[in-house]
């Protein structure tokens, strides 16, 4: 499962990445706006990989609901940051879009993984990405982009993100894209309630079975809140838990806000699956 991305050669049979986030947004649910500004959203990137992070996760336009941005405006956005950051670090750089044209852009800027948040809802995407170097990931969702959601209802959750997800790799290949620049991620919160989160969570073995890297994106989302009653800003041990679980049952691109304990989190649990030896070890040996 080794794979060059961005530069960086990963081994998902031995390797979780950690994904950070970074947001250019004015509206973004987590850090409203605080990384809006492009100096502000460089310095974020770069030190998000000082603290560890192996990629990072940049969008324009958040996934929920919300007034509508312009192909130009999410250019604006997003190009000039890739540019600073591939610039500034080696670190991988993924970009948040459902809009082929600024993936293409963001590609020619130096990113190496297109993350599609809606599951191939621009036509061109899959043909697009196909003919670069970079990566693509495919998520469920099921609702336009940046529209009123309607409500979920799945008689079988799992098995139906399941067979979205075969049939958008299958659409991906058809359109050029190598399996072996795939990657799936069944859309924690994404057009889903708690209790479909929840069970997606505890089945993801199943989503894994696809064969393919699965990306998980747990980090401080509404589930978490409602299954522990905390608000935004109160979440991290919460995301944290998210983050292990689903890397025991094979997930190994963890995409998270608060790099540090995430990084630490993961190394652990790297350790434990017998992944990584200690930085040291003393304990009882000396």
């Amino acid at each position: 499962m080794e794979r060059i991305i961005g530069g960086r050669s990963f081994d998902f049979s031995r390797q979780v990445v950690v994904m950070a986030i970074i947001n250019r947004t004015p509206d973004s649910f987590y850090d409203k706006g605080s990384t809006f500004a492009l100096d502000k959203a460089v310095a974020a990137a770069v030190r998000a990989a000082d603290d560890g992070a192996d990629w990072v996760d940049v969008g324009g336009v958040p996934f929920g609901r919300g007034p509508a941005v312009s192909v130009a405006e999410e250019i604006d956005r997003i190009v000039p940051l890739v540019e600073a950051i591939h610039a500034s670090t080696d670190v991988v750089i993924s970009v948040d879009t459902v809009n082929a044209e600024v993936a293409r852009l963001s590609i020619a800027a130096g990113a190496g993984v297109i993350n599609d948040t809606s599951g191939l809802y621009d036509p061109d995407m899959a043909s697009t990405v196909a003919d670069s170097g970079a990566n693509l990931v495919l998520t469920h969702s099921l609702a336009p982009p940046r529209s009123e959601p309607p409500r979920p209802h799945y008689d079988d959750v799992t098995a139906e993100v399941i067979a979205f997800l075969r049939d958008r790799v299958a659409r991906a290949v058809e359109a050029g894209m190598p399996l072996e620049r795939l990657i799936v991620d069944p859309g924690h919160d994404l057009n889903k309630n708690t209790f479909h989160t929840l069970e997606i969570t505890r089945r993801l073995e199943e989503v894994v079975a696809i064969g393919l890297p699965t990306l998980v994106a747990v980090s401080n989302k509404d589930f978490i809140g409602e299954t522990l009653d905390r608000e935004q800003g109160q979440r991290l041990e919460g995301s944290l838990a998210a983050a292990v679980i689903c890397i025991m049952k094979g997930a190994r691109i963890i995409r998270m806000h608060d790099v540090v304990p995430a990084v630490a989190a993961v190394r652990l649990t790297e350790a434990v699956l017998g992944f990584r030896e200690p930085v040291y070890a003393r304990h009882n040996l000396e």
